[in-house]
């Protein structure tokens, strides 16, 4: 769930973070501050019947999920791809954005306009020759459209039936003639084609962050309900019937101080349960979103202890 805030978020991963809340809190208040939701998950109710909530719960927003950023991602990638299209140098970039309907002798029998890409050290002599690279080359017929680092995009008009010809001799005088037929319709249907996405991402933009922060929200939440269950779980079975025991949160001041804090917690306490002091349970709690805007989120440690062999 936080790595999809992030994706959709890209424009604004800066603001990512304040927009992973529980219940409208940062992810360590709500985690030091839980307490359990009696109303969502009711105590008296069969454990196997809270876990079966959980896992419901959970399962639909997984659903969801899928389903709403499979389509945001399809929305995405065909927009991606129409804009690679206009980058580029101009041997492998569209052209439709670039010409002009003026640039082109249209609807002629005998007359076509061609696009050569000549380099930039060769215009002058691209202006010296490219009338006399073969016969029927209509006189002053070229003029510079665009440019890029590596050379610039010249129109050249000439008859059709020596268009073979004319590529033949531009190519031996390393001018490159770029195949490109001017389609007003076509070029019409790529830009409506570019401003529906681009509408329709930033329709469905809103909706699915509003959608990916509930979501988060109620998926954080169910999480911890999860890790808390656990802990009840492990101590009973470890300290059996009364319930009576304390569980503690442990922050370690860096992450890399996690596996020292389970060594020290061990060694301490291992007088109290010698089995299960042989196996430590990774029962941490990682928040999401780690290193995100720059900030470091350290683990959790949940660890329990039975009071009665304290006193």
């Amino acid at each position: 769930m936080a790595q999809s805030v992030v994706e959709v978020m890209e424009d604004a991963k800066g603001k990512v973070q304040e927009n992973l809340l529980a219940n409208g809190a940062d992810l360590t208040s709500f985690v030091t501050h839980f307490e359990w939701d009696m109303a969502k998950y009711p105590a008296k109710q069969p454990l196997v019947g809270v876990v079966d909530t959980l896992a419901k719960q959970l399962a639909q927003i997984e659903t969801d999920l899928k389903s709403r950023t499979a389509a945001f991602n399809t929305l995405k990638t065909n927009l991606e791809n129409l804009e690679k299209k206009s980058m580029g140098n101009l041997f492998t970039r569209t052209l439709s954005d670039i010409v002009s309907k003026e640039d082109f002798v249209l609807d002629s029998e005998y007359l076509i306009t061609l696009l050569v890409i000549v380099p930039k050290p060769s215009y002058t002599e691209w202006q010296k020759t490219y009338e006399s690279l073969s016969d029927m080359v209509v006189p002053r017929s070229t003029k510079l459209i665009a440019e890029d680092k590596e050379g610039g995009l010249f129109t050249v008009t000439l008859f059709r039936k020596v268009i073979d010809d004319f590529k033949t001799k531009a190519k031996e005088n390393k001018f490159t003639v770029r195949e490109f037929y001017y389609d007003e319709t076509e070029i019409k249907r790529e830009r409506e084609e570019m401003t529906r996405l681009l509408s329709d991402k930033k329709q469905q933009y809103g909706p699915l962050l509003r959608w990916l922060k509930v979501n988060f929200s109620e998926a954080f939440i169910a999480w911890i309900h999860i890790k808390a269950l656990r802990v009840f779980v492990e101590s009973v079975l470890r300290y059996g019937l009364p319930v009576n025991f304390q569980a503690v949160l442990l922050q370690p001041h860096k992450k890399s101080a996690t596996k020292r804090l389970r060594e020290v917690l061990n060694s301490v306490f291992r007088h109290l349960d010698e089995v299960a002091a042989a196996s430590v349970l990774d029962a941490s709690v990682e928040i999401p979103g780690l290193q995100l805007n720059n900030q470091d989120y350290f683990p959790y440690v949940y660890f329990h202890i039975d009071l009665s062999l304290l006193d």
